[in-house]
């Protein structure tokens, strides 16, 4: 098993991708600190997990509370003694709509979701990891991380800011067995898509609402392949591979060991300005 007694910690475990990732690496023999809002989430979780054979351990937590996510590390480390591997999979929707008429408390809770709480879950687990001298750091980055969406300004500065964040910590961490990449797991049906559709219907976005459609009637991305992709960032298999943002239904991860010195030797899979030709 390619996670066997590693230590991860994945944020926004209770639903969706975050329960995807919990569910593929318990199958991988990782032991899992699971940690979302809702207990009772978290539970349905936690029972699919064990089923599969997974030690588990839940923590309630608000990722945009510095508190509540340093009692989060704490519980990890009480529990198993080691922080292997971080899951940033928490995430909130933007409010869908015209910047200047966009709710402005909404707006800011976006970026404290998916920003601050990125921000926040690596500080807390990082001493741990320099301590033992090894773990992965897994960002999701979304869509918005790569593409500019009308209407979604908050969802794409904030999921944009992930990656950047991902490249800095990676180039800080450069000399120590230490790993931070962030992917995109494309639009997947979950409840955050039901509620981005709903709430671009409301606002007239008609794109945003059209893709919605497509994507909440079976036409969206495989959570299986986010899962995927989520094991290979934490399993040896990526070796040194830091820095980097990949997309789980565009790139073809499962043949990327072998180009691994070159993708880290060039600006492969980064966030980069291009000059027009």
């Amino acid at each position: 098993m390619r996670l066997e007694n590693r230590v991860a910690i994945i944020t926004g475990a209770g639903r969706g991708i975050g329960r995807a990732i919990a569910l593929a690496y318990a199958q991988e023999g990782a032991r899992l600190a699971l940690a979302a809002r809702s207990r009772e989430e978290l539970e349905e979780t936690a029972t699919q997990a064990q089923a599969l054979g997974a030690t588990v351990c839940l923590i309630p937590t608000d990722v945009t509370d510095h508190v509540q996510v340093k009692d989060m590390a704490r519980v990890a480390l009480d529990r198993f003694s080691r922080i292997d591997v971080l899951v940033n999979n928490a995430g909130a929707n933007s409010p869908v709509g015209a910047l200047q008429d966009s709710d402005v408390a909404s707006w800011i809770q976006t970026v404290q979701v998916n920003l601050i709480g990125t921000y926040l879950c690596c500080r807390e687990v990082l001493p741990a990891m320099l301590g033992q001298d090894s773990g992965k750091i897994i960002n999701l980055s979304g869509a918005g991380g790569m593409s500019a969406w009308a209407q979604m300004s908050a969802y794409c500065s904030s999921k944009a800011a992930v990656v950047r964040l991902t490249e800095a910590l990676a180039l800080e961490l450069a000399g120590t067995n230490i790993q931070v990449n962030a992917f995109g797991p494309g639009s997947i049906n979950t409840r955050m898509w039901e509620e981005m559709r709903d709430s671009a219907k409301e606002a007239g976005a008609t794109e945003i609402y059209e893709l919605g459609q497509r994507v909440t009637s079976g036409g969206g991305a495989s959570i299986e392949k986010a899962a995927e992709l989520a094991v290979f960032l934490a399993s040896d298999e990526s070796g040194n591979l830091s820095g980097r943002v990949f997309s789980s239904f565009l790139d073809d991860f499962a043949n990327l060991p072998p180009q691994i010195p070159d993708i880290m030797d060039s600006d492969a899979y980064l966030l980069r300005r291009k000059e027009l030709a």
